[in-house]
């Protein structure tokens, strides 16, 4: 029955999120644990400066020692490395991210949810922006090319999707850079907001203002590849027997095109689009950076740099959270989808 299927595929979607997050807190361990370390003995430090004058050397060394093991008990670093492991990913299971270690949020905030929290909706704003301009666009033509196979749409679009494709993402960020924000002077270059940023509701005009470029870059390197993928599925399908005798029957073309040709290619459409709309649900490291767009992908680069492991570890949760769902729903909708897809049937 199909409620057993969708139980099924939540708890394999469950439990592969756990095995990721326990190979994430497995690679990370010595890294974190160093850290976490290195803090330990600076709050030592601070606490001999403290109590230097209000004990005897005896004494200090003895409240050192404990304060060092207290603190190390409290941080699970007296347990074996696997307990630690496990406690860990546990946490991070819980989204119990704690603090971060160097990044806080513009309010000064160090807790890892209000950093994420924070630098998420600016990565799905970008994204989803781009992605649905993508989709539309890439549609569009990949049904216009399937429809004159040949004509001079088709090739120009197949020259120009190879020539895309082969351009590297930060190249063709830069010559956009270069273009619309020296040459023409129609963008600004990078940020999310001007200097010192506006207020009232031209806080969200300059928010989309700034929104432009990088959206154009996203889609420009999105849509070519999408409207050729769109272009061999509809193609393979407009041969299908139930398609050339809805033509016979005399249905006009639009109707075949958008009721019969849609239908049997909405599953691997919706699966391209969803996929890649999850996929960048994580931000992209090179577009954010060159753009200086302050998101998740952005982020992420950040905790690198400065090892700050709570973060990327909650980066990691949260962008693996999500990919895992959209694969579940996914999963889940094509059976809505697909008329010749029935779960649990037989043939």
């Amino acid at each position: 029955m199909y409620w057993k299927y969708c139980l099924k595929r939540l708890i394999h979607g469950l439990w592969m999120y756990a095995v990721i997050i326990f190979i994430f807190s497995a690679l990370f361990n010595a890294t974190m644990e160093k850290t976490v370390r290195t803090q330990i003995e600076d709050k030592i430090r601070e606490d001999a400066i403290r109590v230097q004058t209000s004990m005897k050397p005896g004494e200090i060394a003895t409240f050192l020692e404990e304060r060092r093991a207290a603190k190390y008990r409290q941080y699970h670093l007296d347990q074996p490395t696997w307990k630690r492991v496990v406690w860990r990913a546990v946490d991070t299971l819980a989204f119990r991210f704690g603090e971060s270690t160097l990044i806080k949020s513009s309010a000064g905030d160090t807790a890892v949810w209000n950093i994420l929290l924070e630098a998420l909706p600016r990565t799905i704003l970008l994204f989803t922006s781009a992605i649905a301009l993508d989709i539309i666009i890439g549609i569009w033509l990949g049904l216009k090319q399937a429809q004159r196979v040949g004509g001079w749409l088709d090739k120009l679009m197949s020259l120009a999707t190879m020539t895309v494709y082969g351009m590297p993402t930060w190249w063709l960020g830069m010559l956009m850079i270069m273009a619309f924000s020296y040459v023409f002077k129609i963008f600004p270059s990078g940020g999310m907001h001007s200097t010192p940023p506006p207020s009232g509701l031209w806080y969200y005009f300059d928010t989309l203002y700034h929104l432009m470029l990088p959206t154009l870059t996203l889609v420009l390197l999105g849509f070519w590849g999408r409207a050729l993928l769109t272009r061999n599925i509809v193609l393979g399908i407009l041969q299908d027997d139930y398609i050339m005798a809805a033509r016979a029957r005399g249905l006009p073309e639009r109707r075949v095109l958008y009721g019969h040709v849609m239908r049997a290619a909405s599953p691997p459409l919706t699966t391209m689009a969803l996929l890649s709309l999850l996929s960048s649900i994580g931000g992209n490291l090179v577009i954010e950076g060159i753009f200086s767009w302050p998101g998740l992908g952005n982020l992420y680069w950040i905790a690198i740099e400065q090892n700050d492991i709570p973060v990327l570890m909650g980066n990691l949760a949260i962008t693996t959270a999500f990919y895992m769902f959209g694969l579940v729903a996914l999963d889940l909708m094509y059976g809505y989808l697909d008329p010749r897809i029935k779960v649990g049937g037989t043939a």
